[in-house]
């Protein structure tokens, strides 16, 4: 496997994500700067400067036109994706920890931390395309308050994402529950909890059929979207803090690796900070990339299934491009036994 090393932010990588058509990869890290490159090569095309804090997330619409970026300076961004340019910043209370384009991309949602007083938010806010930036209005058309639950603690969402057809607003915590809620009034119209520890991202398949949540219980668990339907769980000995799944074959990528802060406690090769291929259907591991000499934060395939990026603690975000021997890979299919004959020949 090819891997290039890309070299462009100073500390610790966040988020990485690929556009629709898998042509732009976009990296996010806590030195303030997100940063796009071109897939193929691994150049890097430009920068999106401006933030005062660490990015947390990063969004680009279908036609990679606007991009919104989600910052601790308590902003969400939105750049024109070909020249860089600010096109406005929406201001927040708190942090803000993830931001997701709505399909259409009118309009879009943002997940911001609680401060001080304040609690933790989730913000819709209408984007028109085509219309004046400058008509935009800073305030959210809805604020969706999270409220500390029952035991006086704060409850945190760590990511958030639309279902198909903006039927409703998908949102993991730092509980282990995901809830969904109505983008129209921000009604609650489901809870429930795949996790006993902290969501630390989801990862959708691209028809939005799908979902795999990474967790900090050691596990990554697979749904299916229309039910909410536990389907697959696949189990590690570390934390796991991204999970994808891939597009063309049956195959998910885990990443993750001992916490951060306990790092330099132990040898390299201890912390596991490699990124692990699981099979998607029987949940077993059958290969590991090694490469970063920190935790996986992130991770993200390629639409055409041909390569992967991954960013680590390290500050690197590397780029994989698959061998011809993975690509025509055929996987093991069980194949039932034939049944015998009775008798023999001649009866």
């Amino acid at each position: 496997m090819r891997p290039i090393l890309l070299k462009g932010h100073e500390r610790s990588i966040t988020v990485v994500k690929y556009n629709y058509d898998g042509d732009l990869l976009f990296t996010g890290s806590k030195d303030h700067v997100p940063s796009v490159w071109r897939a193929e090569s691994g150049e890097r095309l430009g920068t999106f400067n401006g933030h005062k804090g660490t990015i947390w997330d990063i969004d680009c619409d279908r036609f990679s036109t606007r991009v919104l970026t989600a910052s601790a300076d308590a902003t969400a961004g939105m750049w024109d994706c070909e020249t860089g340019e600010c096109i406005k910043t929406f201001c927040h209370r708190g942090p803000v920890r993830g931001v997701a384009w709505a399909d259409g991309a009118n309009m879009f949602a943002t997940i911001s931390d609680p401060f001080v007083e304040y609690n933790a938010l989730v913000s819709v806010y209408d984007v028109p395309q085509g219309e004046d930036p400058s008509t935009y209005a800073d305030t959210p058309r809805l604020e969706i308050q999270l409220p500390k639950g029952p035991d006086g603690k704060r409850i945190n969402p760590t990511g958030i994402v639309w279902l198909n057809c903006n039927e409703a607003l998908f949102v993991t915590f730092d509980n282990g529950a995901i809830r969904l809620y109505d983008p129209e009034n921000g009604d609650e119209l489901d809870e429930f909890f795949p996790h006993e520890k902290k969501i630390n991202r989801v990862s959708f398949n691209l028809a939005k059929t799908l979902f795999i949540t990474s967790s900090a219980d050691f596990s990554a668990k697979l749904f299916e979207v229309v039910n909410m339907k536990h389907l697959k769980t696949y189990k590690t000995e570390r934390p796991v803090n991204a999970a994808v799944i891939s597009e063309t074959k049956d195959h998910i990528l885990l990443g993750g690796g001992q916490e951060a802060m306990s790092v330099t406690t132990t040898k390299a090769g201890m912390g596991k900070f490699e990124t692990r291929f699981f099979h998607l259907i029987y949940e077993e591991e059958f290969g590991i990339v090694k490469g970063h000499f920190g935790p996986v934060n992130a991770l993200a395939i390629n639409p055409n299934g041909r390569s992967y990026a991954s960013g680590a603690e390290d500050g690197y975000v590397r780029l994989h491009f698959f061998d011809k021997s993975y690509l025509e890979m055929k996987d093991p299919v069980p194949e039932e036994p034939e049944p015998e004959e009775e008798g023999g020949e001649g009866q």
